[in-house]
């Protein structure tokens, strides 16, 4: 995916998108602070794997900008918006907020390149083909200083210490383990997902 993009000051540029967060966020203070840890750690994990810590910061501030929206809202505009949902839209609503925000977000950051909108799109249910951007996002959501267990300590362990493939994968598989351990619906494309890469990098 092209990267390409211009940003002269990026440190002015992360303090608006902190300034509009607040905003967004103002009633959800605790959504508001793991957005920051989200954004934290992804700027860390870039900065690990070759990846560029400003898009990866980026995104993960607003990877949960429509997560304040209630449960009908989400469905409404995933709709509108010809959201593509496998399975049933309601049972999936959890997962809208990432691609429902993946389109509305470039008409406030339009400086920014399309790679930080897939990742946001994609921090809910992963891909077959996720980018290195995506992948971080997607760790550090799990893995950021308000999560607590022993899951995300053993996540934190290995950043550094095994590729981002498979910091990736081990983090999608335990995702798969809580929602079938808690028995939560299972989003369909989660088993082609998971062989897509058990496959790869197994074998």
């Amino acid at each position: 995916m092209e990267d390409s993009y211009t940003i002269d000051d990026k440190k002015a540029y992360l303090a608006r998108m902190r300034e509009m967060l607040d905003v967004r966020m103002g009633d959800h203070k605790k959504r508001r602070n793991h957005s920051l840890g989200v954004a934290r750690t992804a700027k860390k994990l870039a900065k690990t794997y070759g990846v560029d810590p400003f898009l990866a910061e980026a995104a993960g501030l607003v990877h949960d900008w429509d997560k304040v929206l209630d449960k009908s809202e989400l469905l409404a505009r995933a709709a509108q918006y010809g959201i593509q949902i496998a399975g049933s839209p309601t049972n999936a609503v959890a997962l809208l907020h990432g691609p429902v925000a993946a389109v509305e977000l470039p008409e406030l950051f339009g400086e920014l390149p399309a790679s930080v909108f897939q990742a946001v799109a994609r921090h809910t249910s992963g891909a077959e083909d996720m980018s290195e951007l995506d992948m971080v996002v997607f760790v550090a959501d799990a893995i950021e200083p308000m999560r607590k267990g022993a899951y995300a300590d053993e996540l934190r362990a290995q950043v550094g210490n095994v590729d981002l493939e498979h910091l990736f994968f081990n983090c999608f598989a335990q995702g798969l383990i809580y929602v079938m351990q808690t028995k939560r619906y299972l989003y369909p494309t989660a088993i082609s997902i998971y062989n897509r890469y058990v496959l790869e990098l197994e074998h």
